[in-house]
């Protein structure tokens, strides 16, 4: 069959037009399927990273909301298996305006002695860990925020609160690497906390816990959890990927809407290659009739029709790809990436789950045309007018 590809190809050509919509349609279908497979696969089929593997969140059971007693930390703490234990609290709060989402980024309270043991793939330089830990107002913010908001070490940042109370007055006292996504400012929670009203003293959101090693993890969560079932405010502990994947469950079912709308897409753009194969099929009726008087049997018709469907629809995948590549790296330095787990704009599984779509389709939107003219009789086919 690869001797009958450049006649393969050049029919493809045959009518510039129509080829070129053809691969334009595929192309922007596959487009919003691969990113739509490289965010399902980021969430749900890849594997965390071996730091992310011994970490593990503790939440309030009701919700993310509620916060823990902080006296939970020491009592974490003692569970077997447990190396370290840090608390974290989401601060929120208003940088310059509210208005403009440009200014959005994470703000976490948490306790600048521990924050390097926890998070060990974070580089920073000594002096600056050791600023940070000295300075109750002090505050580290990652090389993504430090490059959007050309920010700089001894550089001060004011936060409005609105969740708490008071403005936090913050120097920068370090830079960290992050091998994902870092528009994140880190500052000490005592900061804060000393000047919460009594009431709201003694209160943290999140406990970030660091195992020994990764088979400890899930006798962790169990042990951790069973340690507070019969206090009036439980817990849920679960692994830093899944407690990252709970902020897609506020949107509902987020997997059953990806694979419904990937559905959607293939069944969609294998309508519009059906058309365009049955048209191109149609306009060469005679054509065939030729082919077969020439000594062409039937197989190899339906080979030369099969493939001119599968080089078009290839082409539009591969373009597809690549275009989802860069809304990949749209998506990864959207706000909205910070919550998402790390997904890599050119993955050789999506490439090749998008060229395999792309080949699917175009098999299955030509094989009925191809079937019928291979089996169209000569006599009948020279008669053809159209």
């Amino acid at each position: 069959m690869f001797r009958y590809l450049p006649l393969i190809v050049k029919n493809c050509w045959r009518n510039r037009r129509r080829t070129s919509l053809t691969i334009v349609s595929i192309g922007v279908s596959m487009c919003l399927l691969g990113v739509l497979i490289a965010v399902y696969h980021a969430m749900y089929m890849s594997d965390p990273t071996p730091e992310q593997a011994l970490r593990l969140v503790t939440r309030n059971r009701i919700s993310l909301t509620v916060p823990l007693p902080l006296f939970y930390r020491d009592r974490i703490r003692h569970v077997p298996g447990v190396k370290e234990v840090m608390t974290s609290q989401w601060y929120g709060g208003v940088y310059k305006d509210a208005r403009d989402p440009k200014n959005f980024f994470a703000r976490f309270g948490i306790e600048p002695e521990k924050m390097f043991t926890i998070y060990s793939e974070l580089k920073i330089p000594e002096d600056q860990k050791q600023a940070f830990i000295r300075d109750r107002t002090g505050c580290v913010i990652g090389r993504d925020l430090a490059d959007k908001f050309n920010f700089h070490v001894g550089d001060r940042i004011t936060i409005a609160g609105d969740i708490f109370p008071g403005t936090l007055e913050l120097i920068v006292r370090g830079i960290f690497d992050s091998p994902r996504k870092s528009e994140v400012l880190y500052f000490n929670w005592a900061y804060v906390e000393e000047g919460l009203p009594t009431e709201r003293k003694g209160n943290v959101g999140t406990f970030n816990i660091l195992a020994d090693n990764a088979d400890a993890v899930p006798r962790i969560a169990k042990a951790v959890d069973d340690e507070f079932h019969n206090s009036p405010t439980q817990t849920r502990t679960e692994t830093e990927q899944a407690f990252v994947l709970s902020f897609a469950s506020f949107l509902g079912n987020v997997k059953l809407f990806l694979l419904s709308i990937s559905a959607a897409v293939m069944f969609t753009i294998l309508l519009v290659s059906g058309n365009t194969m049955a048209m191109s099929v149609r306009e060469r009726v005679r054509e065939v009739g030729v082919l077969k008087t020439l000594g062409f049997t039937g197989g190899n018709i339906l080979g030369i029709i099969l493939g001119e469907a599968c080089v078009i629809s290839v082409a539009g995948g591969t373009i597809g790809f690549l275009l989802s590549t860069l809304l990949l790296g749209g998506v990864r330095k959207s706000p909205a990436g910070f919550f998402l787990p790390p997904i890599q704009p050119f993955d050789p599984a999506v490439a090749s789950t998008c060229i395999f779509v792309a080949l699917c389709i175009g098999l299955l939107s030509s094989f009925i045309p191809a079937w019928n003219a291979s089996r169209t009789d000569i006599v009948e086919a020279l008669r053809s007018t159209d």
